[in-house]
């Protein structure tokens, strides 16, 4: 059944869908006065809707039965990246999304080939959003992660200060087959705790970066014994992180 986060209650008992959505409940998929959508709230409440009414503006879905159940990662997880070539970023925030992460974070790190354009930063990360909120609908998730806007390795430290946990992917450390601390902090680690990833773009990060971090908190860690590129890694880590919080328990 089709899927779509709606921001506005039209009343109690049903939803107005506008914009994209509308189009894409009419124009693409084609549906009419009594097919049936999962609509999701801003508090990611799920309810199984029949659409009511169709205008030239909104789309009119009433609620039939509000669906239990959780979707979501017991722990929230922001994946901090440093900007890389291409169309790689759009790979980890889909990809990141249907694993579960919370937010992303990209920095301009001392190896992003990229540099940051503000004059496009808006049409950006408007983009990134509309990626991640697709995503979130196909994977069936109760929330859309939050692109924040990319800010400067600096900034990222600051930011770094809100979060629980703070790990950064190191390829030294893999090199060196060192994986535990990965896997203890996850051990220590209990639902409703937040985690910062910080990943470094191609070439990853430079030691002055390595150190910075250090000095800030991070631990440092491996994952596993092959040196995975700035587009894989995060994925890896969500996979490991779902394994651990949902599948071993």
């Amino acid at each position: 059944m089709q899927r779509y986060f709606v921001n506005h209650r039209a009343k109690d008992d049903s939803f107005k869908i506008e914009g994209d959505d509308r189009h894409h409940i009419i124009k693409v998929m084609r549906m009419q006065i009594g097919d049936e959508i999962i609509c999701v709230d801003k508090d990611g409440k799920q309810a199984v809707c029949r659409l009511a009414e169709i205008t030239d503006e909104t789309v009119v879905a009433d609620v039939v039965q509000w669906k239990e159940g959780n979707s979501e990662l017991p722990i929230s997880i922001t994946i901090a990246s440093g900007l890389p070539k291409g169309d790689k970023l759009e790979w980890i925030i889909q990809k990141g999304t249907e694993l579960g992460a919370h937010q992303f974070l990209p920095f301009s790190a001392a190896r992003s080939v990229v540099k940051w354009d503000e004059k496009k930063a808006a049409k950006k990360i408007e983009r990134w959003q509309k990626i991640a909120k697709e995503a979130a609908e196909q994977s069936h998730r109760s929330k859309v992660p939050e692109i924040i806007s990319p800010m400067s390795f600096h900034a990222m430290l600051e930011k770094s200060k809100d979060f629980q946990y703070k790990l950064a992917a190191y390829e030294e450390e893999s090199r060196e087959g060192e994986s535990s601390n990965f896997s203890s902090s996850l051990k220590q680690m209990q639902p409703g705790d937040s985690i910062l990833l910080v990943f470094g773009p191609e070439g990853g990060l430079a030691d002055e970066e390595v150190q910075k971090l250090k000095s800030n908190g991070f631990v440092l860690c491996g994952l596993g014994p092959r040196i995975l590129r700035t587009e894989t890694a995060p994925l890896y880590t969500l996979a490991a992180i779902s394994y651990h919080f949902e599948l071993l328990r």
